[in-house]
Parts: structure tokens; C-alpha cells; sequence
């Protein structure tokens, strides 16, 4: 019986190529990593299966600095790029599309982007550091209301249908 082809993930830095190998419950993988190449073999899933995965990459990596976890859920590789600069049109040497192979969008992190990471937290958050969401139109005085030259009044409208003075009825 021949091995299964796990699935992969891949993102890459100025610097470094991150790969993501999905097999869950890894038992004793055989990992090897050429300047040219990432070879992995090993036992896992909740059938404890094979799978197996000979990758030729783009360009050449580092292979005495290759840093690699096996996680409960992935093995996680860190391969330093020979050269810092350009990034990879691709992680294979082969053009062809892999169905096996897909982006990391989750670690990837594009050439333009600086330096400075990602600070986290949700939409509120980034809304609040903005100014928005913490007062109104925080941030919105000199707006142009398309053309009116002056922002709308809202004086006339009617408090009849607001739903602010109706009583609630007890909890039972």
C-alpha cells in the first residue's frame, strides 16, 4: 500500500518559507530538508496511516538552520531563504498546480507590509484605536454632505415612533 500525500500549507517572509504539513497525531516523522528539497515520511491521523511528501522547492533554502515542530495537528517548518529578497512566485520548482498545495494566508505576509506586525484584536478594537465608534462621528467634522455645504439638521424629525419610552413588562 502506498502512502498518502498530506495536505500543505505554505507562507513565506523577506527571509523565510513557512510549511504547514496537516498529519494530525504525528508518530515519529522522518523529516530531511536539502538546500533544495523538504522530504517528509510519518504515521498519523486517527487511522495511524502513511504519508509521505517529497517537495522540490523554488530556491534554495538554508539547511542547517531549518527549525520544525510536530504539533498535535501539523508538523510547522521555519526554511531561511538563501537569498532575503525576492519573494517566490511559488514553493515548487514545478509550475503545475498541486491540489495538495495550498496558501497560508493566515501566516503570510506580503512584500510590501512592514515591518511592524499585526497588533490583533477584533473590528471594535481597531475602530476605537481609529477614533470611530467611540463618540458618534468621531472624526467625520469637516465632511462634505454631498454638496449641501453644511451638515443636515435633525431637528424636525418626529419622536413619535421612537421606541425609547415603551415599558417593558415584568419578569415572571
Amino acid at each position: 500500500m502506498s502512502a498518502a500525500t498530506p495536505s500543505v500549507m505554505w507562507a513565506q517572509r523577506p527571509n523565510l518559507v513557512l510549511i504547514t504539513i496537516n498529519v494530525s497525531d504525528c508518530i515519529n516523522p522522518d523529516i530531511k530538508v536539502e538546500k533544495d528539497s523538504l522530504q517528509f515520511r510519518g504515521l498519523g491521523g486517527p487511522e495511524k496511516k502513511e504519508f509521505a511528501i517529497n517537495m522540490k522547492l523554488y530556491q534554495s533554502v538554508k539547511p542547517d538552520t531549518v527549525k520544525y515542530a510536530v504539533r498535535p495537528r501539523c508538523i510547522e517548518f521555519a526554511l531561511e531563504k538563501v537569498e532575503d529578497a525576492p519573494y517566490w512566485p511559488r514553493l515548487l520548482e514545478d509550475k503545475n498546480k498541486q491540489h495538495w498545495l495550498k496558501v497560508d494566508f493566515q501566516k503570510w505576509k506580503d512584500e510590501d507590509d512592514s515591518d511592524v506586525e499585526d497588533q490583533g484584536g477584533d473590528l471594535e478594537d481597531m475602530m476605537r484605536n481609529m477614533g470611530g465608534l467611540g463618540g458618534g462621528m468621531g472624526g467625520m467634522g469637516g465632511m462634505d454632505f454631498g454638496g449641501m455645504g453644511e451638515k443636515p439638521k435633525l431637528d424636525d424629525l418626529d419622536d413619535e415612533d421612537s421606541d425609547d419610552e415603551a415599558t417593558m413588562p415584568g419578569l415572571e
